[in-house]
């Protein structure tokens, strides 16, 4: 019985990253990718911007100690997602589910970061020095990735979240995502 479960999870795997690396022919994301990296953006109205700190500072505290790197976080993350048009919230939802707010977070198909980004993204737009576990790197890819996969699905989060993940056709991860939304990340001010 471990032998079989082990074989779906391998076949699972392997059945994702063959997602992800068929996403390298997609010309539009490659473009959008390198838009997002030479682009950047700041809050646009300090007193939300700051409301929405606080609040998920003490949301986030469990997970990230260290005040300074928390709000630096979260600015950024904030930064990103208003960029590419995303719901900050939900891009906190996605980070929980990829890495649990680990930086660090290196997946068994080579994922990095944050938003579990793969690395052959860096080649694909001509930015091989890129570092996939710089916050700011990190969070530019995903977000730019993630907008483009919603924009693609014509706004079908399901969709979007499923391709992201390279599991297209499947809810599981999708639903997961929406879960930590729902229980952890969202915002009704």
């Amino acid at each position: 019985m471990r032998t079989l479960a082990f074989l779906c999870l391998l076949l699972g795997l392997t059945l994702q990253s063959q997602a992800q690396v068929s996403a390298k022919a997609d010309p539009e994301l490659r473009k959008a990718l390198m838009d997002a990296v030479n682009n950047t953006e700041s809050f646009a109205d300090q007193y939300d911007a700051q409301v929405w700190l606080v609040d998920m500072s003490a949301r986030l505290k469990r997970y990230m100690k260290d005040d300074r790197k928390r709000m630096e976080f979260l600015r950024l993350v904030h930064q990103e997602a208003t960029r590419a048009e995303l719901s900050p919230e939900l891009v906190m939802s996605l980070i929980h589910v990829e890495s649990a707010f680990d930086r660090f977070a290196l997946s068994y198909v080579g994922a990095q970061g944050y938003m579990q980004i793969m690395p052959f993204w860096k080649k694909e737009i001509g930015r091989p020095d890129d570092n996939l576990m710089n916050t700011a790197t990190n969070l530019r890819y995903g977000c730019t990735i993630l907008k483009h996969y919603l924009k693609r699905e014509k706004g079908d989060w399901i969709r979007a979240l499923a391709r992201y993940n390279g599991s297209l056709g499947r809810t599981k991860y999708p639903e997961k995502v929406m879960l930590f939304w729902e229980k952890y990340w969202f915002v009704n001010y």
